[in-house]
């Protein structure tokens, strides 16, 4: 099934209208930039987001924390409290590597800007 990034944004406008809350304070309260909101909601860049990201996304709008995941699916999103009945463990192996690879993501980041730095030292003596 193809990923519905359009459903995606009309959740997040919506529920943003429902709160009364502007980006800047899902942002703040997700921990999510401001930019990448923005993305989302207004569909400027189209790529995969982390399922981490729209987590935080979810929880922080007061939703449960697969709202959003399920609506880009476009699978019925569990009320908050609800629990899966069946769990899909196929899925749920995805995520756990999907987890893991964002956090090696995350490391070679850190590493590439740290090498980054240090080659511009040696550049500056």
């Amino acid at each position: 099934m193809a990923e519905d990034w359009a459903a995606v944004a009309r959740v997040i406008t919506a529920r943003l209208a429902e709160l009364g809350w502007r980006q800047r304070e899902l942002a703040l309260r997700s921990q999510v930039s401001q930019a990448i909101i923005r993305e989302l909601q207004y569909q400027t860049v189209v790529r995969r987001r982390s399922s981490r990201t729209l987590e935080a996304l979810s929880v922080a709008m007061e939703l449960h924390p697969e709202h959003l995941s399920a609506v880009l699916q476009g699978r019925r999103p569990l009320e908050l409290g609800e629990v899966a009945t069946e769990e899909d463990p196929v899925r749920s192996q995805l995520n756990v590597v999907e987890t893991r690879l964002n956090e090696i993501l995350a490391r070679l980041d850190e590493m590439h800007r740290h090498l980054f730095d240090l080659a511009r030292r040696n550049d500056n003596h």
